[in-house]
């Protein structure tokens, strides 16, 4: 790998721990600060906000190397101090929080372990340290920010470094989901840990690429509580979790791969339009697909599913003897691909039959219709029977062929 590959990983290795480790900061000390919410690349690296005011500012730096960075004269160390003087107010006493949050593990007896948020905690020894250190260093690459500090006056350099808190020995990224997990340990559903962490990680990763775009500034700990919640509810008797998005599917691929399934024949049948086609084709196979999640995971019993269909099946048995009613004996072809095609509508719509009292996805009763028109069981057109029978027929014959 070049050098220049290298620094790319590790750049983007930043990027990602910065993330991740602000939902773990978040998880942790989001109890304390209920009313406060927290930021990615808004007034930092990650910042703690309230009504828009930072009230602390956190430089996130990961390293493989334990010892890396932390010493006196180190890079990342007056590279923060930079990031730091330059957001303005260096000496105000009353500034908000500064904490340097690193994978790596500061001397006892260097600034940094000096400045740990415990009870050998000593600014004036640290403040000594960094006065020495940016008057003795030649590093040309921590320089300007040598310079900056020392164009501070005494008192302005003592007030700065009192908000300073080195945060050290912080999880690498490999570490996180771990930490992650022990924090919300009395959310865990029980034997669906794995895909309970895959949502929230899933929903921290939205919220994240919301934040680094601008489209959010931030999100509270209540929020962030309430998210949670409401993810963990999902595991319930009475509900589910989504776990197929629309986002997750290979939209074209799908398509291609169902455009000669049996419902989907029962849906030109009535001529359904091409946008409601491949919605319909989606819902089939994101109901197909969460029906095997669901069951692989014993979220579900096959009893369940089965009673669900069932109440499905009914619905559209009523639903299918009042169209055949109303249609009488001398409908026209155009008759029963209007009927059918109303039907098509009023059961897409539906939310009646539900397969859990408070699951509401409206994709999976959709897509279970399908799935019912796809085995013959249920239809649009008043004909279908009769048009699945001659499907099978050509079918069977074309493989014949």
């Amino acid at each position: 790998m070049s050098s220049g590959e290298h620094n790319a990983s590790g750049s983007m290795v930043g990027y990602l721990y910065q993330a991740d480790w602000c939902l773990l900061e978040l998880i942790r000390r989001g109890p304390d600060r209920p009313d406060l919410a927290i930021s990615l690349e808004l007034h930092d690296d990650v910042a703690w906000d309230e009504g828009g005011t930072p009230r602390e500012l956190l430089q996130t730096k990961h390293h493989l190397n334990s010892n890396a960075g932390l010493g006196d004269k180190d890079k990342d160390l007056w590279k923060t101090v930079l990031v730091w003087i330059n957001a303005g107010g260096p000496g105000d006493s009353h500034g908000p929080r500064l904490g340097l949050v690193s994978t790596s593990v500061a001397a006892d007896d260097n600034a940094a372990g000096l400045l740990r948020p415990d009870e050998r905690r000593n600014v004036d020894e640290a403040v000594r340290k960094l006065d020495k250190a940016a008057a003795e260093s030649t590093n040309e690459v921590t320089k300007k920010a040598r310079e900056k500090y020392l164009s501070l006056t005494p008192a302005q350099r003592g007030a700065f470094v009192e908000r300073i808190f080195v945060l050290d020995g912080a999880p690498r990224i490999s570490d996180v989901e771990a930490e992650l997990r022990k924090a919300l340990w009395n959310a865990l559903p029980t034997d669906h840990e794995d895909m309970f962490m895959g949502l929230v990680w899933k929903w921290w990763h939205g919220v994240s690429l919301d934040m680094l775009q601008g489209r959010r500034s931030g999100i509270t700990a209540a929020a962030a509580r309430a998210e949670i919640a409401g993810i963990r509810n999902r595991f319930g008797d009475d509900d589910l979790p989504t776990t197929v998005e629309l986002a997750d599917v290979d939209t074209e691929g799908v398509l291609l791969a169902h455009e000669n399934s049996p419902f989907v024949h029962q849906l030109r049948w009535v001529r359904c339009n091409s946008v409601n086609l491949r919605k319909a084709i989606i819902d089939y196979y994101r109901a197909v697909e969460q029906t095997v999640a669901w069951v692989d995971d014993d979220l579900i019993g096959l009893h369940e599913l089965k009673r669900f269909e069932e109440e499905l099946r009914d619905e559209w048995d009523r639903h299918f003897a009042d169209m055949v009613e109303d249609l009488g004996e001398n409908a026209s072809d155009d008759d029963k691909i209007a009927v059918g095609k109303n039907l098509l509508r009023q059961l897409r719509d539906s939310t009646s039959v539900s397969v859990r009292a408070k699951y509401n996805d409206a994709f999976f009763a959709r897509g279970k219709r399908h799935e019912l028109a796809d085995r013959g069981s249920v239809g649009w057109h008043p004909d279908f029977q009769a048009l699945m029978e001659n499907l099978m027929i050509s079918t069977a014959r074309q493989s014949q062929a």
